[in-house]
């Protein structure tokens, strides 16, 4: 062996356990995906506060026609959906674990249609008290933003059943993990979104 091979080896070595430390989960187009999608919600949020400072008493008014129980329930749930897939992600990088990455997968969708469900009750209740987007401006960027969102849920539900199917693979590539991860990204910007929504329309005073 020569010593440029021997020097090498350590070199080759140090690459491979820094590798880890620089890794980023998905693939590079997830998270232009993800950051614009999260732009246009600032833009939103900018806009929603800009109009609350100047009708500060509608806003505050209506605001307590909202029900906190449905949002509270709601954070939970989305939080609970997202440690689950933090679990998943887990497991599929990991041999040893790589079975469980499925039903955690599933689970978090599980958990995560609940949140649909409460969003169904939520709306229900506000539409029997006649409550539209029309009622006035603080009800139109309530339905504007949750409902947005919403369409997000169920976009990040049905990535998530496309990911319990690719986590059954025996012996994923690297490709197929990168995928999975980006995927679980996307439904972290789902839970990331809702946790801002919920206190800004909800909570703040």
């Amino acid at each position: 062996m020569s010593a440029s091979e021997v020097i090498g080896q350590p070199e080759a070595a140090a690459t491979e356990s820094a590798a880890p430390g620089k890794h980023v989960p998905g693939e590079p187009g997830i998270w232009v995906l993800l950051f614009g999608d999260m732009l246009v919600f600032t833009v939103l949020f900018v806009v929603y506060l800009h109009r609350r400072g100047e009708n500060r008493e509608l806003f505050a008014e209506s605001q307590n026609a909202l029900n906190r129980n449905f949002g509270a329930i709601n954070t939970l749930v989305l939080l609970t959906s997202s440690v689950l897939v933090v679990f998943a992600v887990a497991a599929l990088r990991s041999e040893r674990l790589r079975p469980l990455a499925p039903r955690l997968t599933l689970a978090g969708f599980a958990v995560g249609c609940c949140f649909v469900i409460v969003k169904v009750f939520e709306y229900h209740e506000k539409i029997s008290a006649g409550i539209t987007p029309s009622t006035n401006e603080f009800f139109m960027y309530y339905f504007v933003l949750t409902g947005l969102h919403l369409a997000h849920v169920v976009i990040g539900l049905a990535v998530l059943l496309a990911l319990s199917r690719l986590a059954r693979k025996p012996e994923p590539s690297r490709t197929h993990i990168a995928f999975f991860e980006g995927g679980g990204c996307f439904w972290h910007m789902v839970d990331l979104l809702w946790i801002v929504i919920f206190p800004l329309l909800f909570l703040v005073r």
